[in-house]
């Protein structure tokens, strides 16, 4: 059994020695099972949930709130934030009366048991490449300033930089390491409104971790940092659709003119876009203009359930798999960004029309990525349920039962190599 792990007033961390840890899954409290849970991994941090007062199995072995600990103390629930590379498999339990939704976190529930810290997670992925040692290094800021000076002119050079250092985004310090994964943002508007996006919310909700793009680029801005990169960094992959920008797609011209410029100066490496591809005409024209993959968001291939959460402003759930239909005929790797979220990807009628979507377009991966959204807040506008549901691990056997040709990870993968 697991032992509740709270935290004071403070910030400091305890296990209660009378109560047992309990998660969350749509709107259902559950004990935390073996299968469900792992030690605490490398790169993950532990957080108190804000205005949180901790659920848990008391003495009586009903569900209970812990308002205090054993020194009388005053409890507050405590979560994990994990690296990627893992997906939660239960939520932390507690209750909130603050009506402001909690910031765009993924909390996963934590438990004590034997001298260490568990989580409710499962490694969807090799984490070498993301692992948060690689990333905001001593050396990071020389190499931002002297790509400054060389490149200072060019307007995305300078957006990165603050993506970098400010928001600590991997893939636009990825750019500057001249390695692997690196982002190039086009696109200050989108047509979507998703509940969970992290550059720009309403002011009613949670406040957005960055600012979105300003500006839209011109092509040589582009060309100017993708091909060294494509030509130079190990594992190489530019991707547009970045954190920081609104959907890509919507500046199909100025993309498409890059890759041809691009494809023209090198064939190496692999051209990625992010996308909710709900622009079916602009997705067209740019996987005619030879990009190599997608990677297409959602969480859902329920139509309602996937319209409560992105609220499309000018497309439909059937534009997304038309443009999907369209890549893989063209023949471009695709990828499903998963947004994952436990009490919802693993109710068995999502997890059964999605594995239908898949096997249907003959999608190559699903990125099983975790959802940072209140969950609260997530279902005020997304039923969640509160009847009894796969679990997270079972979705994913599931769907490799399902789909024995699919890949199933976490990070895109180069399709193209560096020595063409």
């Amino acid at each position: 059994m697991f032992q509740l792990l709270y935290a004071d007033s403070k910030g400091r961390m305890y296990d209660h020695p009378e109560a047992l840890a309990v998660g969350r899954t749509g709107g259902l409290f559950a004990g935390l099972e073996e299968e469900e849970m792992m030690p605490l991994p490398e790169g993950a941090s532990l957080v108190m949930v804000p205005g949180g007062v901790p659920v848990a199995i008391g003495a009586g072995g009903s569900f209970t709130q812990v308002t205090s600990g054993p020194g009388g103390d005053s409890c507050f629930a405590v979560g994990a934030l994990l690296p990627q590379g893992y997906a939660r498999t239960l939520l932390p339990a507690y209750r909130r009366t603050d009506r402001q939704p909690l910031p765009l976190f993924g909390y996963a529930a934590v438990g004590w048991k034997g001298g260490r810290v568990y989580v409710a997670a499962v490694q969807t992925d090799a984490p070498e490449k993301w692992s948060p040692s690689n990333y905001g290094t001593p050396e990071l800021p020389g190499l931002v300033y002297d790509m400054l000076d060389r490149q200072g002119s060019n307007r995305i050079i300078n957006q990165l930089a603050k993506c970098a250092l400010e928001y600590q985004c991997f893939t636009a310090q990825n750019i500057f390491y001249r390695r692997w994964e690196g982002g190039i943002p086009v696109s200050p508007a989108c047509n979507a409104r998703c509940l969970g996006c992290i550059s720009l919310q309403p002011a009613e909700c949670c406040p957005s971790p960055q600012s979105r793009i300003g500006f839209i680029p011109e092509v040589w801005e582009v060309t100017d940092i993708a091909v060294p990169h494509l030509t130079e960094a190990d594992d190489a992959i530019i991707s547009f659709g970045q954190g920081c920008e609104g959907e890509p797609s919507l500046q199909a011209p100025l993309i498409s003119e890059a890759i041809r410029i691009i494809r023209r100066q090198t064939g190496a490496g692999t051209i990625n876009m992010n996308t909710n591809a709900g622009n079916t005409a602009g997705i067209r024209e740019i996987c005619s203009a030879g990009i190599d993959s997608l990677r297409v968001s959602t969480l859902s291939a329920r139509e309602e359930t996937y319209t409560a959460y992105y609220a499309p402003t000018n497309y439909r759930w059937q534009d997304v798999a038309d443009s999907i239909a369209f890549a893989r005929d063209k023949g471009l790797y695709v990828s499903l960004n998963l947004l994952t979220f436990p009490g919802l990807t693993d109710q068995p009628e999502e997890a059964e029309a999605l594995a239908e979507f898949i096997g249907k377009l003959g999608i190559n991966m699903v990125q099983i990525r975790n959802l940072n959204i209140d969950p609260d807040f997530l279902s005020s506008r997304v039923p969640l349920t509160s009847q009894e549901v796969m679990g997270i691990n079972n979705f994913i056997d599931f769907l490799r039962k399902e789909l024995p040709g699919l890949e199933i990870g976490n990070y895109s993968r180069p399709v193209r190599n560096n020595d063409i």
